[in-house]
């Protein structure tokens, strides 16, 4: 099945155990509309039937003319000041950054140029982020009079600790490629030339692992502490029942007779 023909803000291509979705509105720097993430929730809606893979990419950097690669540059501001308080409570962005964070398989962000506001907030909700050094992540929200509401006060506070996180939402900073990786926000710093293969490699170290063993340990990684251990006790009683638990560990035993 194939998603290509029904999107207008997003790219959609899908492989056997990956689904490639790139933010195509590259007019605006990509800006998050309303548009784009109903498309999104159509993408996630796919993936919960049918788990795969998914890797967020935006546009591409061209060389030749000097055109620099942008993720997303934040939420459409024309419509973003049109927003009123019934909008916010209905968690618009924030809403389906959670739906992509949840998703059963593992989701890559690939990011060049801006992932700014809303952009960087939907990176904070990948499991792998990989960046070039000319990546520019940050969450100007409080200049624009707002905050960073889709996940940027305490996805960020996790992921870089709470002295950077301030520095971020509190006072504007923007961070480097060179500083995401530094503070652990991106995993991988490769040349924008070379992040297509980077993103390709970890899917396939990624569909190197027994799919159902990728879920379940996704699902208790994301559990509540107060879920521990119990969930991972059930998540491994189920997996101890697999096919593949027999077959993966006959092979190994295989392999060291040899």
């Amino acid at each position: 099945m194939s998603l290509d023909a029904e999107f207008a803000t997003l790219l959609v291509t899908e492989q056997e155990n990956r689904l490639d979705v790139r933010l195509n509105r590259p007019d605006v720097r990509n800006a998050i509309d309303q548009a784009m993430v109903d498309e999104l929730h159509a993408v996630c809606a796919y993936l919960e039937r049918t788990p795969k893979i998914l890797v967020l990419s935006g546009t591409p950097g061209d060389a030749a003319s000097g055109r620099a690669g942008v993720f997303a540059s934040g939420a459409d501001i024309a419509q973003l000041r049109e927003r009123r308080r019934e909008d916010a409570l209905a968690g618009i962005n924030s809403s389906v950054f959670e739906r992509i964070a949840r998703l059963p398989m593992p989701v890559i962000a690939v990011l060049d140029g801006y992932a700014l506001g809303g952009g960087a907030e939907l990176a904070y909700a990948a499991d792998f982020r990989i960046g070039t050094p000319e990546l520019r992540m940050g969450n100007p929200e409080t200049g624009l009079g707002i905050m960073a509401a889709a996940g940027g006060t305490w996805r960020l506070r996790e992921l870089v600790g709470e002295s950077v996180a301030k520095q971020v939402l509190l006072a504007g900073r923007m961070l480097t490629g060179e500083e995401s990786l530094r503070y652990g926000l991106i995993s991988e710093l490769v040349p924008s030339s070379e992040l297509d293969a980077a993103a390709s490699a970890l899917v396939e170290r990624i569909s190197s692992q027994d799919p159902l063993a990728v879920r379940l340990t996704k699902a208790a990684f994301h559990a509540p502490r107060d879920a521990h251990p119990v969930i991972d006790t059930l998540a491994q009683a189920v997996l101890f029942e697999s096919e593949a638990k027999f077959e993966r560990m006959q092979r190994f035993l295989n392999r060291k007779k040899k």
